[in-house]
């Protein structure tokens, strides 16, 4: 929703003379419009303001961050589509466990407001993340995450039976004409519930369990590389990725993944972005046991895409550079003489002078090593083989994280987990070491990857 406000500041009348204004609707401006800056934001105001006529979209006191009002229908699909989605969800589930089962009162209608306040909660639970303190923020969405996970699992279940159902009595043709039995009906929907019910709380504890810290798997991969020096053979290369420290994955998960790191006693340490869902001071003490990160060659730190969602990506980059993490932002470093490894800017960063600059990173680069490019997102990987890069570690698909998902992630990630090899260019994508959204995975186990060099 848009309303009209007239009572303008003099400040925004100065820099903006003779223009409408309009107050926007408070989830795009606390969850969707800080993704569409164009340079960084600090302080934001809980409102931003439009001018159509300007063209403009800023905060009151910050004129630097505008974005074209073209950019604003998109915004307004997304929406659309989101609340079209949650929704659909929703009244399948109703339609099928408390509609169809006959479902009597008055647990018919306390059963169907818990389900619309499960539905509200998802994305009032998303504008929380951006201003709420996590020690009260993470029991929230613990129940609002693992509810979305069992919402999806409760929707592939359904959709299962619905065509099993639709198999054995719609198409057989002695079937299709017998006359409707209401009570068998009933009887097969109970039944098919039960089922459903059933198997989702299985695949729900299963997908928790396999998302815990204690779950992550230690996997073993062996690249060769031209042009890498004998003394080089077996340099181990320890990846961790998406860890999405944030409301549900905090202090403890961290100490066990870097525990697991630094018993591989690895040469060098690379973290492929999506570290943080959340500001630096919300997380501070749960990305503390970064420090204690152990390798003789270093740590290193590229961004992924949900760094520029917080908000604060500078103070979390200083932050990291204050517990030795080399930070690598479009650049190069020489690895023993013997491979040069460079990090570049998550592909969708904009702003000040964040962004993907693979040609700025590899500037001076010695041609006779291979290079190893650490890039967030796969889709990185187009330009950096045309610039010669012989190995790019990646992320952000997570592998899909919750089977069947992985499916629907195939369609938009060509490039969903594992290693790749396009001519004499090669493509590692980590299936991540935490979770985003439901804290639960499902036939895409997180890893720790451990990577390990050879001449080839």
């Amino acid at each position: 929703m848009i309303w009209e406000i007239t009572d303008i500041p003099n400040t925004v009348k100065m820099n903006f003379p003779n223009t409408r204004f309009l107050v926007m609707d408070p989830l795009f401006a606390l969850f969707i419009a800080p993704r569409l800056f164009k340079s960084k934001f600090r302080n934001m105001p809980m409102i931003p303001v439009i001018s159509p006529e300007a063209g403009l979209f800023f905060y009151p006191d910050n004129f630097d961050t505008v974005v074209p009002m073209h950019s604003l229908p998109r915004i307004s699909f997304f929406l659309t589509v989101v609340w079209s989605v949650l929704f659909g969800l929703h009244f399948y589930i109703w339609a099928r466990l408390i509609r169809d089962m006959g479902v009597l009162e008055p647990w018919k209608t306390r059963l169907t407001l818990l389900l619309i306040t499960l539905g509200i909660l998802i994305p009032s639970g998303l504008i929380l993340t951006r201003f709420a303190p996590r020690v009260l923020l993470a029991p929230v969405m613990w129940v609002i995450y693992t509810w979305l996970g069992m919402a999806f699992f409760l929707n592939v279940l359904l959709a299962v039976t619905d065509l099993a159902k639709y198999l054995a009595v719609i198409l057989p043709v002695g079937l299709r004409d017998r006359p409707v039995d209401p009570e068998r009906r009933l009887f097969l929907a109970q039944l098919a519930g039960g089922i459903v019910l059933f198997s989702n709380f299985g695949i729900s504890l299963a997908g928790l369990i396999g998302a815990t810290a204690s779950a992550v798997q230690v996997k073993k991969v062996k690249v060769g590389l031209r042009n890498l020096p004998a003394e080089l053979e077996g340099y181990r290369i320890a990846q961790i990725s998406d860890l999405h420290v944030g409301p549900t994955i905090g202090h403890d998960f961290m100490e066990t993944i870097v525990s697991k790191v630094n018993e591989l006693a690895p040469d060098l340490v690379a973290i492929t972005g999506d570290l943080v869902d959340g500001t630096l001071e919300q997380l501070r003490k749960h990305t503390d046991p970064l420090r204690d990160l152990r390798a003789d060659d270093g740590v290193f730190f590229v961004t992924g895409n949900h760094e520029y969602y917080v908000g604060d990506v500078d103070e979390w980059m200083d932050y990291l550079r204050d517990m030795g993490i080399r930070v690598m932002r479009n650049e190069r470093v020489t690895i023993q003489k013997g491979f040069e490894l460079a990090g570049t800017d998550d592909i969708s960063a904009r702003g000040g002078d964040h962004g993907q600059n693979i040609p700025k990173a590899l500037e001076g680069r010695n041609k006779n090593l291979p290079v190893v490019l650490m890039a967030h997102q796969p889709r990185s990987f187009k330009e950096a083989k045309s610039l010669g890069v012989d190995l790019q570690l990646s992320g952000h698909t997570h592998g899909g994280q919750i089977f069947p998902f992985h499916y629907v992630v195939a369609l938009f990630e060509p490039y969903l987990a594992g290693l790749y090899r396009e001519g004499n260019s090669q493509l590692y994508v980590s299936r991540g070491t935490g979770y985003w959204g439901p804290p639960m995975r499902l036939g895409a186990p997180a890893e720790i990857t451990e990577i390990t060099l050879s001449r080839g």
